[in-house]
């Protein structure tokens, strides 16, 4: 669909803003931002934009995140969410796997996958579900509660957007947190999201 001859009246009173570059000359994501405003500038694009900047910017922790995991753990990415999600649980560490793939937004053929990796590597075990006959329960074994100690630690001293959130001041930062998740919690409660589509 081509432009339209007539500009809305919403496009005018919200207008968007015109990206700036931080370094010498655009990044890739604001020359996205330039020429969808340049080719619809009818439209009030902030909601699409902003859609758009948080898929590259989970696309590119995700890479960046899985590199590290690999790198340093000889784990995956998604593998080692699991681990986290068993260890932000508290005491005794245990979950189900309904809650697992709820929670990091997977199939449950994916989190099947995660726990056999895991089990495996002697980091996790799976347990009886005494409230479901032939069901289970994944704990995080002693070595997995001390790997998943020592990754959650590096991951608070060197996170991964560190060199993004350098430019941010303390309080800005815990502004962009606040929005982040005001999103996130809007988006999950909305029902207009299908959140077990996902797979890894």
């Amino acid at each position: 669909m081509g432009k339209k001859e007539q500009t809305s009246p919403r496009a005018k009173s919200m207008p968007v803003p015109t990206a700036k570059s931080g370094g010498n000359g655009a990044s890739l994501s604001e020359l996205i931002t330039l020429q969808w405003q340049a080719e619809r500038s009818d439209l009030d694009l902030r909601d699409f934009l902003l859609a758009i900047y948080f898929m590259r910017l989970g696309t590119i922790v995700d890479r960046a995140y899985d590199r590290m995991c690999k790198t340093r753990y000889g784990v995956s990415g998604g593998d080692m969410r699991v681990l986290l999600a068993l260890r932000r649980s508290g005491p005794p560490y245990v979950r189900r796997p309904t809650d697992l793939f709820r929670a990091l937004l997977v199939t449950s053929g994916a989190i099947t996958k995660k726990v056999d990796r895991l089990v495996e590597a002697g980091l996790a075990e799976r347990l009886p579900d005494p409230s479901h006959s032939g069901g289970f329960l994944v704990h995080l074994t002693k070595r997995g509660l001390q790997f998943v100690e020592e990754t959650v630690e590096n991951l608070a001293s060197e996170p991964i957007l560190a060199p993004a959130m350098r430019q941010f001041s303390s309080a800005e930062r815990d502004e962009i947190n606040r929005y982040a998740l005001r999103i996130l919690s809007a988006l999950e409660h909305s029902g207009g999201i299908d959140l077990d589509a996902a797979d890894e």
